[in-house]
């Protein structure tokens, strides 16, 4: 109920937002839609869903004002929480409402250690949210544009078919063996923003969402080549490409060969686009990952009288946790502590005090 959980970390923190520039994720991008995002074959679900979709939602975080530490905050994973599915407002319990959301953003098949991450990074990011009041009607929202992508036993049921037991039970586990843990900073939650695949770098928040956020900072995240979004390409005839920026830009000017019409570049921290010249006007790059649909702002462009080709690296905002990059570390051996403190710049991992 939203008065039970309100009660046990109001004294933690009243987070408040910038105002919304990146996770309108996943996906929150960032990086795909996923209402469910479990789409992968039973056997082994594969893609991890990008923005947050894509990610989880893109608005920019901002960092928290001074208020009572987390670990004095008391918590309880029974907590009920207040949930808005369509037009639907339906209470569960926090653990399986976080179990439904590992299940929704992070394929089951990805190791222990990656998922315990996916379940700190979404405990987190659930009870800061909570906290600040998005919704009037519910404590969160089932959207992964809004707030966090959520199925339902049915739903994953039907997309996990005969793997259900025993994804939702591993699911489960890493719930539990991570009850009551959250990230902080200055004693603050974090805003544990994630997406699916880099491209070989995070991205610093500023670099997306204007506004720098001290833990979201710029780091390497090897061994992501195991997603199949680690580099994609898309073209366009440069008759379609010059259409869809001058709708966008009437002030563009593409008269000349096709490759004038590309300018200087300007790249961030990450790899990725900051700026890009094109037709004489400036845009940002993650604007032109919106308007030309591409899996992140992190690309190159090659073109010529017949095409134009973008190759694209990552899947999602690139801001925060990289899920491929957890994968990757747990691969290796990483621990689910050393995969967050290596996505989140400076944090600490904290166990909030439980209810009697």
């Amino acid at each position: 109920m939203k008065q039970s959980i309100l009660m046990g970390i109001t004294a933690l923190l009243l987070a408040v937002f910038l105002p919304a520039a990146l996770l309108s994720p996943a996906e929150a991008a960032q990086p795909e839609p996923m209402v469910v995002t479990v789409e992968q074959p039973a056997a082994a679900p594969e893609e991890a869903p990008e923005e947050a979709p894509e990610e989880v939602p893109e608005e920019a975080p901002e960092e928290a004002p001074e208020e009572k530490a987390v670990q004095e905050a008391s918590y309880d994973e029974e907590t009920s929480i207040s949930l808005l599915t369509g037009n639907d407002v339906q209470s569960l319990p926090l653990s399986e409402y976080l179990t439904g959301v590992v299940l929704s953003e992070m394929p089951a098949s990805f190791q222990l250690e990656a998922l315990k991450a996916q379940a700190v990074a979404a405990r987190t990011f659930t009870l800061r949210h909570v906290a600040a009041g998005k919704h009037d009607t519910a404590d969160l929202c089932a959207d992964s544009s809004c707030c966090q992508a959520w199925a339902s036993l049915d739903a994953l049921q039907d997309k996990l078919g005969d793997a259900f037991s025993q994804y939702w039970q591993k699911a489960a586990q890493a719930v539990e063996e991570t009850d009551g843990m959250v990230l902080t900073y200055d004693g603050q939650l974090i805003d544990a923003v994630y997406f699916s695949c880099s491209g070989g770098a995070t991205e610093d928040a500023v670099a997306v969402w204007g506004g720098d956020v001290a833990y979201l900072q710029s780091v390497e995240s090897p061994g992501e080549e195991i997603s199949s979004k680690f580099e994609t390409e898309v073209t366009f005839t440069p008759a379609e490409f010059s259409r869809m920026l001058t709708a966008a830009n009437p002030a563009c000017d593409f008269s000349g060969s096709v490759q004038s019409w590309f300018g200087e570049t300007v790249t961030t921290d990450g790899g990725g686009v900051g700026t890009m010249v094109i037709g004489g006007q400036m845009f940002e790059g993650t604007e032109l990952r919106t308007l030309l649909h591409l899996n992140s702002a992190k690309f190159t462009v090659e073109a010529d009288a017949e095409e134009i080709r973008f190759t694209v690296s990552g899947y999602g905002h690139r801001v925060g946790m990289s899920q491929y990059g957890a994968e990757a570390m747990a691969r290796d051996g990483s621990t689910f502590e050393e995969i967050l403190l290596h996505y989140y710049t400076g944090v600490t991992l904290t166990r909030m005090t439980a209810t009697d």
